[in-house]
């Protein structure tokens, strides 16, 4: 059994990226000044973004309102009654999991003497910097979570199914 529910972490992430949308619409400092920004693109050696977050620009307005959409969405999609919740969120969630894995792996592929080598000036710099690796690294974090907490939860489901049809064929 879980610490936590499935619908408890949904809940959470979906809260966080309604705080992170608000933060990229008023203030994007605040997120690229963040001790885990630093401490993972310094970690992985991977460069700050080249463009500034002093103030917002249409990228971060954009990307605001795309976490917003994201975020109201998923806290809807998080109060189905649990058959239809675990059905959609079964699906979902290794989904997300391998879309935050690959943006991870691109941000930390692409950096310059990575992998891939990204070269300064090239668009693939927008992608390869501290800001989007810690942010896809903490979102792959939080689907594998929510993944792993579904399959328990549904689990644990499927037994207590099983033991209500065994009382009713024994009553038969």
């Amino acid at each position: 059994m879980a610490i936590v529910s499935a619908q408890s972490l949904l809940r959470t992430v979906s809260l966080f990226h309604l705080t992170l949308s608000y933060y990229l619409f008023t203030s994007p400092s605040t997120i690229a000044s963040q001790n885990l920004v630093y401490v993972l693109g310094a970690a992985m050696e991977i460069p700050d973004p080249p463009i500034s977050l002093s103030t917002p620009s249409p990228a971060s307005t954009l990307a605001a309102l795309f976490l917003a959409l994201l975020a109201i969405s998923d806290l809807t999609s998080s109060g189905l009654p649990e058959e239809v919740g675990s059905h959609h969120w079964s699906s979902q969630a290794p989904v997300r999991l391998v879309f935050f894995f690959a943006v991870t792996g691109y941000s930390y592929a692409g950096k310059p003497g990575g992998l891939w080598g990204g070269k300064a000036g090239t668009r693939a710099e927008v992608l390869c910097n501290s800001v989007v690796f810690t942010w896809g690294f903490m979102e792959m974090l939080w689907w594998f979570w929510i993944y792993i907490t579904l399959r328990d939860e549904k689990r644990e489901l499927m037994v207590k199914i099983q033991e209500r049809r065994k009382v009713e064929d024994d009553r038969l």
